[in-house]
């Protein structure tokens, strides 16, 4: 809800779970290192949401990136992809469900 407020384009578990299996699309947490130590999308990489630069994502500026924190209430992952948005990439989106999104549709998880 927050994203679309931030004209984000948003995404479902499900369908970025067809992108990762496509083999198509950035993943990146933002969430605490904690949270993604203990469950993440699978391949996602964690980033602090108001720190990182154009060095932490893809070269590619058209690439897919997908955002996600912890739930449709968090605000963290709207505020990176706006931020990735700034930086230039054009393909910046929200999982609004957040990593408590994706369990509860019993998608895959990494930890550790």
């Amino acid at each position: 809800m927050f994203a679309r407020l931030l004209g984000l384009g948003t995404i479902s578990p499900s369908a970025l779970h067809e992108l990762i299996r496509a083999k198509r699309v950035a993943v990146v947490d933002v969430n605490s290192p904690q949270s993604w130590l203990k469950a993440r999308v699978p391949g996602a990489i964690n980033l602090d949401p108001t720190s990182y630069d154009a060095n932490d994502l893809p070269a590619d500026k058209a690439s897919r990136i997908v955002f996600y924190c912890s739930n449709p209430l968090c605000r963290k992952a709207p505020k990176a992809a706006r931020r990735a948005k700034t930086l230039g990439y054009s393909n910046a989106v929200v999982m609004s469900a957040g990593i408590s999104g994706w369990v509860g549709a019993n998608m895959p998880t990494e930890s550790g």
